[in-house]
């Protein structure tokens, strides 16, 4: 049995190229396992205890990051899994499964100090495939993280678009219809017609449509416009016009001297022809602003994105960087009715860094914030310069974070959040990519109180 197991040792993938004594070391240390498909071969939580050489199967960790349930490892026939030498024997993140049938050859850890000596060159593989594992794994959660904040920025930029898209949509049919019914009262008034002084009269109660006015409240608005439509119905005109007429700058003194020079049917044209051409431009306006703001939202999108930047250090305007989160998460704000204040120094410098990361940080600590507070809470982004670094703070006024717990939330994994709202990696990828910078992160927090700090060095 023991020398079937040095055979099938020296024809692993991974150990293979060691020297005999070592897999007989091996084979005479370790027990054979077999697991069916569906056996939990490590679980969530407990610490792993064994070193698994495996030889046939399938076995993996499988786990929702908040882009979809995948892989984030496995292990197949010619590997190693578990615990290994030198490890610090941290918990799995999810339970690890069998996925078919599987035999491995298991090495308790309490003989890992024997394996050290008896067995370097399998020790040093085994260090090298932790090392590997280590790389992997932190490729692997940051291309979700980044994956999970271009889904945050996706949700906010549909979101905030929606508004303006659907105003510029709602305002290009009304404008269809305005612009026909305009056509209609000019040849109308072709036909009646009307001198020069009547004609003058009808274009000076036109120019009083964008003569600036005084916001109206849901009342007065209400109020004016009953008695524009009893102006109209008064004078046998088409009260329809009432609507558009409402929201301008003519008033009942203008419509009366306009009813003075031109009568009847031409008088119905004329209003007909005001009430279009002042509807037309309300929507033009509507347009414009609401084209204007889709143009900001795209540009601030591409600004959070650095779409058009190479993902290497350069000077990065944290003040825009901060502005273009805000925006990306302002139908989350709006949602909560949060109080967002911010405070960013007039001459605060560049940091020498890569601008989507630094956004990146940017995006999880307020996302965060904005989770913790309350309906109706308050959030500040405060930004000033502290000798050579950049000090960002986010703070909140939520219920904090429990003292006990306050060193883990930079942990991989680990989160106070419900089931399915955190993946417990936001903040390890915001510690590593501040780092990553040479700067540093701190937490302070009580109830009612939670800062994140930034601190970043500034651009020499």
């Amino acid at each position: 049995m023991e020398e079937d197991m040095i055979s099938r040792l020296a024809q692993h993938r991974a150990l293979g190229h060691a020297p005999v004594n070592e897999h007989a070391w091996l084979a005479a240390h370790g027990v054979k396992n077999t697991f069916d498909a569906g056996t939990v071969v490590s679980v969530k939580g407990e610490q792993v205890s064994t070193m698994f050489v495996i030889f046939v199967g399938h076995v993996v960790i499988r786990m929702d990051r908040g882009a979809g349930s995948h892989k984030i490892f496995e292990w197949r026939g010619g590997d190693v899994a578990g615990i290994m030498p030198y490890s610090r024997g941290s918990s799995p993140p999810n339970d690890g499964v069998a996925e078919e049938p599987t035999e491995v050859l298991s090495i308790a850890k309490e003989w890992f100090p024997e394996m050290i000596r008896e067995c370097p060159a399998i020790t040093t593989t085994l260090v090298h495939i932790m090392l590997d594992r280590a790389r992997q794994f932190r490729s692997s959660e940051l291309r979700d993280e980044k994956l999970i904040s271009l889904g945050k920025l996706a949700a906010g930029l549909a979101h905030e678009l929606n508004n303006p898209a659907s105003a510029v949509m709602r305002s290009a049919k009304t404008l269809t219809q305005s612009l026909g019914a305009a056509e209609q009262a000019s040849r109308q008034l072709a036909a009646a017609h009307l001198s020069d002084a009547q004609f003058a009269s009808i274009e000076t109660a036109r120019t009083m449509c964008g003569a600036p006015q005084l916001p109206l409240s849901s009342v007065a608005r209400a109020d004016r416009e009953d008695a524009i439509g009893d102006w109209l119905a008064d004078h046998g005109a088409n009260q329809e016009c009432a609507l558009p007429l409402t929201d301008t700058g003519l008033t009942l003194d203008a419509l009366d001297t306009l009813a003075t020079d031109v009568r009847g049917d031409a008088l119905d044209a004329s209003l007909r022809w005001i009430a279009a051409c002042c509807l037309v431009r309300a929507l033009s306006i509507e347009i414009e602003t609401a084209a204007s703001r889709i143009h900001d939202l795209v540009g601030a999108a591409k600004g959070f994105s650095y779409m058009d930047h190479a993902p290497t250090p350069e000077a990065v305007d944290i003040r825009r960087g901060i502005a273009d989160t805000l925006t990306m998460l302002g139908a989350k704000t709006r949602a909560k009715s949060v109080s967002v204040s911010v405070d960013l120094a007039d001459d605060l410098p560049r940091a020498h860094a890569v601008g989507a990361e630094l956004n990146q940080v940017w995006m999880n600590l307020i996302d965060n914030a904005l989770d913790a507070v309350a309906v109706g809470g308050n959030v500040a982004v405060n930004a000033a310069r502290e000798l050579d670094f950049v000090v960002v703070k986010i703070i909140d006024d939520g219920p904090g974070i429990p003292p006990a717990i306050q060193e883990r939330i930079f942990d991989p994994f680990f989160t106070t959040k419900g089931v399915g709202k955190g993946t417990g990696l936001g903040l390890d990828i915001v510690r590593r990519l501040v780092q990553r910078h040479d700067g540093e992160i701190a937490v302070e927090s009580k109830p009612g109180r939670t800062e994140f700090q930034v601190r970043l060095p500034v651009e020499k």
